[in-house]
């Protein structure tokens, strides 16, 4: 399990459910808040391997190579889905792999903010 500092960013894996909810596989996946409440309950996005003939708007590929690649301790390109959230308790998480740059960071925050109208 990850520890409760900087959990925020990072890059983390755990069980994630098949959209039609039939199965768990641990994937890794993007902490999008520390952890909240008594049961330190954490919202995180789902990356996949699997990159989209057409990324969505609220898509962040993540390739190798990349200035933003180095510190995500990925193994192949990426793309982080905005879109497929879920909010889990943090002993779910079997341990942290990266985190992101600061790059990162920014380009993820306007592609929420659009995703869900906040600007």
């Amino acid at each position: 399990m990850v520890s409760r500092s900087k959990i925020k960013y990072s890059i983390v894996l755990v069980p994630f459910p098949f959209d039609d909810f039939s199965d768990l596989k641990v994937r890794p996946a993007l902490c999008l808040t520390s952890s909240v409440g008594k049961f330190e309950h954490v919202v995180i996005s789902f990356i996949s391997i699997v990159i989209p003939d057409k990324l969505e708007p609220c898509d962040v590929l993540i390739e190798q190579g990349s200035t933003s690649w180095e510190k995500t301790d990925l193994h192949v390109d990426s793309v982080l889905r905005l879109h497929k959230l879920v909010t889990i308790p943090k002993s779910l998480i079997k341990r942290k792999l990266g985190e992101l740059d600061n790059e990162l960071k920014e380009n993820i925050k306007q592609k929420l903010d659009h995703l869900f109208e906040l600007e």
